[in-house]
C-alpha cells in the first residue's frame, strides 16, 4: 500500500468555525516527517496557499536537507527527504499520483464527528482486502479541516477515542497514532 500524508492548512477552521488559513509550526513538521518517515509513508505534503508560510517550510526543510542540520543529524534528513510544500490540495493529490503510479483514495480525519465516518473495524476490512493501493490521509490543523476540503474526500476516518470526554490531540500526536493503527492493520 502507498500511504502519503497531507497536513492541510488551508482551508480549515478556527475556533469559531470559520474559514482560515493557519500557521505553520516548525515542529510539526519535524515530528510528522519524522513518525512519517519511521511507518513507511512515501510523501508527506505541507499544503497552504500562503506564499510566506511556503518559504519558512521550505527555510526549514532546507536546513536539514542541504544546511548544517543534515550533517549534523542524518537520521533527520532522511526524514526530510519525504517532505513537499504545496500551494494546495490538488498539487498533493498530483505528486502523490506521479510517485505512487496511482490516483491516491483520499480520506480525512476529523477530532468531530462526522455523518457517515468509516469506523476503525470497517476501514481494517478494507486495508486488510487492499482495497485501498494508495492512500492520501489528510489532517487538518487549527480547529480542523474545512467542509469545503471535506467534500473532496473519498471517506472521513471517525474520530480516535481514548474512552473519554476529551479528545484534543495535537495534529501530530494524531498522525502517529493514524499511522500506527495502519501499520498494525497491514501486518496482520
Amino acid at each position: 500500500m502507498n500511504i502519503f500524508v497531507g497536513l492541510v492548512h488551508f482551508p480549515v477552521l478556527n475556533r469559531r468555525g470559520e474559514k482560515i488559513c493557519s500557521a505553520i509550526t516548525n515542529l510539526d513538521i519535524h515530528d510528522i516527517a519524522r513518525t512519517a518517515t519511521t511507518y513507511g509513508v512515501q510523501g508527506f505534503y505541507v499544503i497552504t496557499p500562503s506564499e510566506e508560510q511556503q518559504d519558512l517550510a521550505k527555510r526549514v526543510s532546507s536546513h536539514w536537507l542541504t544546511g548544517i542540520g543534515g550533517q549534523f543529524n542524518p537520521d533527520r534528513k532522511r526524514a526530510f527527504d519525504i517532505v513537499h510544500v504545496v500551494p494546495d490540495l490538488a498539487s498533493a493529490i498530483e505528486q502523490a499520483r506521479d510517485l505512487s503510479g496511482l490516483a491516491p483514495v483520499l480520506l480525512a480525519t476529523s477530532a468531530r464527528e462526522i455523518p457517515g465516518c468509516v469506523s476503525w473495524e470497517n476501514f481494517e476490512k478494507r486495508v486488510y482486502k487492499n482495497e485501498f493501493e494508495c492512500i492520501l490521509l489528510l489532517f487538518g490543523t487549527a480547529s480542523g479541516l474545512h467542509q469545503e476540503c471535506l467534500d473532496q474526500c473519498d471517506g472521513v476516518i471517525c474520530p480516535i477515542s481514548a474512552g473519554t470526554d476529551y479528545n484534543h490531540l495535537s495534529v501530530r500526536s494524531a498522525v502517529a497514532i493514524v499511522l500506527d493503527r495502519i501499520s498494525r492493520f497491514r501486518r496482520q
